[in-house]
């Protein structure tokens, strides 16, 4: 068979971007298409706006403490106009990195227009038909939509039209007490917005629960609302939204909001392109893969949002450059999500990295060994006047399996773990390391000696220093 290309990839988002550009910067041929905007939900309306507008929230909240550390500070003036000019103009800085100039530049060709997969080597874009011996169908998520009562018939936002907002919401429901609901709740209630939260059981239920009742209580010194329930009905207009919910002790609430968001997760975007026609199984949480990303017809992988599995940009960025290695070296190359590291970007943040204390016990029981180390014993953080949360270390032995961080910049702290888990670093290594003083950083050598503690202090060596002094004293 005569094929047009090397590769064909549907989809440029963080994990189409990356596998069609490592394959032509590799300089075989490749074809990209894009039925909607280049940079994907992450660049348009995910990542990027979200963090922009966190920004702007935390600049509000600073000024909002009057006195702190002896400097007086004025009360914030929200302009939300200007508010959402600075995060029209962070995507649109960031936008020549995924722009079409930039894959052309690469040897990438960009087609526009909606794909449809043919066969297990073809692909048809506005009556143009594609070949190639790999096919990577990267097309990404939506927002899941809950069947409530009611909601069809009501103004709803979701992250893919939150940031169109022309005015502030005087109060955001939002259902869903996931990553998205969590960040997007403090950020507007630091912006002015009343917020209330509504969700049926624990909230960023991934994550440490410890960790998560850190940002809780500071999210309610905010003002945030919680309420533990399911929405079970939603009505009225633009403005002036009611929604109904039974809560999770079997009582009821209304509450009355002038915006409702829903941000109960996400649902793999993957019918509609001709895959279940050509033998590719969809599972109910995406395409079912194996670990090379593989479908069930194995000339076609499925990688990021779409297929079966973790929903991160840097996932999907891991996912793209794995498959371009494999389809230019013809190497096998398997996911190794051991050390799979994610952080939600509430104030103080929420990090982890590997097993959870609770995922790490269910495997391994008592062998498991937690060590705790607080900001409250970190120097840093003492001189910031921002002690609030840990670090917990998960051990078997001395072996990391994961690492739980609630801080200020904790994602910026997993890394070392990320090391240790794959077994590129130990935590010998991180408890022995010279660290600039005074860094936040540095709680991370505090739990890696804590570790190590017991042994270096323990019986033997204590015996073979009482020995060395005794022969000195001897022989001096």
């Amino acid at each position: 068979m005569k094929f047009t290309h090397d590769a064909i990839v549907i989809g440029a988002g963080a994990a189409g971007l990356t596998a069609a550009g490592g394959v032509a910067l590799f300089g075989l041929k490749a074809v990209l298409v894009e039925g909607h905007k280049m940079g994907g939900e992450c660049l348009n309306n995910g990542c990027v706006p979200s963090k922009a507008l966190i920004t702007a929230a935390k600049r509000a909240a600073e000024a909002r403490v009057a006195t702190r550390h002896g400097v007086t500070l004025a009360p914030p003036q929200v302009d939300w106009a200007g508010v959402m000019a600075h995060v029209r103009q962070a995507i649109a800085e960031i936008e020549p990195h995924d722009s079409v100039e930039t894959f052309e530049g690469m040897g990438v060709e960009v087609i526009p227009g909606w794909a449809r997969v043919t066969g297990a080597h073809s692909v048809e874009v506005d009556g143009r038909t594609l070949t190639a011996p790999r096919i990577v169908i990267a097309t990404g998520s939506k927002p899941m939509v809950p069947p409530i009562e009611g909601l069809d018939s009501v103004p709803y936002l979701t992250n893919e039209n939150l940031f169109d907002l022309a005015e502030q919401p005087e109060h955001l429901v939002i259902i869903g007490g996931g990553v998205i609901g969590m960040e997007m709740a403090q950020a507007f209630r630091r912006l002015g917005s009343a917020v209330t939260v509504v969700n049926p059981g624990p909230l960023m239920g991934r994550d440490d629960p410890e960790s998560v009742a850190v940002v809780r209580a500071v999210m309610e010194e905010e003002g945030v609302r919680f309420i533990d329930g399911t929405v079970c009905r939603a009505e009225g207009r633009a403005g002036a939204l009611r929604v109904e919910i039974s809560l999770s002790d079997g009582g009821s609430e209304a509450v009355d909001g002038s915006h409702l968001l829903v941000a109960v997760g996400r649902k793999a975007n993957c019918r509609g392109f001709g895959l279940e026609e050509v033998g590719v199984e969809i599972g109910p949480n995406g395409i079912v893969t194996d670990a090379r990303r593989r479908t069930s017809v194995r000339s076609i992988y499925a990688i990021g949002d779409c297929r079966d599995g973790p929903r991160l940009t840097h996932a999907s960025g891991y996912e793209g450059s794995n498959v371009a290695l494999e389809i230019v070296t013809g190497i096998p190359t398997k996911v190794d999500y051991r050390a799979l590291p994610w952080c939600t970007y509430t104030e103080p943040e929420v990090a982890q990295v590997g097993l959870t204390e609770a995922e790490a016990r269910a495997q391994h029981g008592d062998a498991v060994i937690v060590v705790k180390e607080g900001f409250d014993d970190n120097e840093r953080a003492i001189a910031e006047g921002d002690t609030r949360g840990h670090l917990k270390l998960v051990l078997k032995g001395k072996k990391v399996l994961g690492a739980s961080i609630v801080g200020k910049n904790a994602g910026e702290l997993l890394l070392p773990f990320s090391q240790s888990i794959t077994g590129k670093s130990s935590t010998f290594a991180m408890g022995s390391a010279v660290i600039s003083y005074p860094t936040r950083s540095e709680i991370a050598k505090a739990a890696a000696f804590s570790a190590w503690e017991p042994t270096v202090f323990g019986k033997v060596p204590k015996k073979y220093a009482a020995l060395v002094a005794k022969l000195r004293r001897t022989f001096a």
